[in-house]
């Protein structure tokens, strides 16, 4: 991939959810939550008023609709401030 972000912006790849709840029941397209849970695949620098906490590779759980969906080599991300993130999973 060949994105850098710029600032405190981080560009993460969404986590597939599963289609399948744990009683068994197929979930359909239109059924399924918008997945909150993320990769980090590349970290801007930050700002002088700003330090990065994220790298890439970590797990973060996001804001519902935060960030810009952009689409490149047939690949979908988000690219979002590091303030929209809301945790880090360990």
């Amino acid at each position: 991939m060949n994105i850098k972000p710029l600032g405190e912006r981080v560009v993460i790849k969404m986590v597939e959810m599963e289609e399948t709840t744990k009683s068994g029941i197929i979930l359909t397209g239109a059924a399924k939550e918008k997945p909150q849970i993320a990769e980090v695949v590349a970290v801007g620098p930050g700002t002088k008023d700003v330090t990065m906490e994220l790298s890439v590779g970590d797990k973060v759980v996001i804001s519902k609709y935060a960030g810009t969906e952009i689409k490149l080599e047939n690949e979908e991300y988000i690219i979002l401030n590091q303030s929209d993130v809301l945790a880090k999973i360990n």
